[in-house]
């Protein structure tokens, strides 16, 4: 899988076309399964997790391609079904905030974690995402139809950024590196902001 130069714009493209920066108050007049769909791509935080997450599991390799987007949607559906019940909770979407940081680092320092240890950190992430989305979830919405949506949505954002991450390494050390950074940087900014 090469990526061209060429193909550079259209991927800024489509990162400055998130409408929000880490909130979620807008969502496409539609429900069920397109709401859900829609829900990942409608603020940064949410966004660049998902991507960081592909990224990180494809640095990792071996099977923690596979089974660190599988833990993360598995768990973060989980989560939504608590988020559907009890509301939205203080700390969620800066916990959804500090996911992208850590994973940015994670990414930018290659850094190596035993898989239990890892697949627990990702199960952090994935509840704090998984409450998010079940929180804001519009009431004209079937939870399943939503949850197929995000679900769906998230697992193509993971493999978008697996792909980054296998472009990445293809290029240089350096470039996974400045990658980590950006997401660090960009966790860094929800954070304050």
């Amino acid at each position: 899988m090469k990526i061209h130069r060429s193909r550079l714009p259209l991927l800024l493209f489509f990162l400055t076309a998130v409408s929000t920066v880490s909130a979620h108050p807008g969502h496409p007049s539609a429900s069920g399964i397109a709401s859900g769909f829609f829900h990942p791509f409608s603020g940064w935080d949410h966004l660049l997790a998902m991507l960081a997450i592909g990224f990180w599991a494809a640095q990792l390799g071996g099977r923690a391609r596979w089974r660190v987007p599988a833990i993360f949607t598995g768990v973060m559906a989980l989560g939504a079904v608590a988020g559907h019940w009890i509301g939205l909770v203080p700390g969620i979407d800066q916990g959804a905030a500090a996911s992208v940081l850590v994973l940015g680092l994670l990414i930018a320092t290659a850094t190596r974690i035993p898989a239990g240890a890892g697949f627990a950190l990702v199960s952090l992430f994935a509840i704090f995402h998984g409450f998010a989305h079940g929180a804001e979830m519009p009431a004209t919405s079937g939870a399943l139809g939503y949850g197929l949506g995000f679900m769906v949505a998230s697992l193509l954002l993971n493999a978008a950024g697996s792909g980054l991450g296998f472009t990445a390494a293809r290029f240089s050390t350096h470039a996974s590196r400045w990658i980590g950074w950006g997401f660090a940087a960009a966790g860094l900014a929800a954070l304050a902001g």
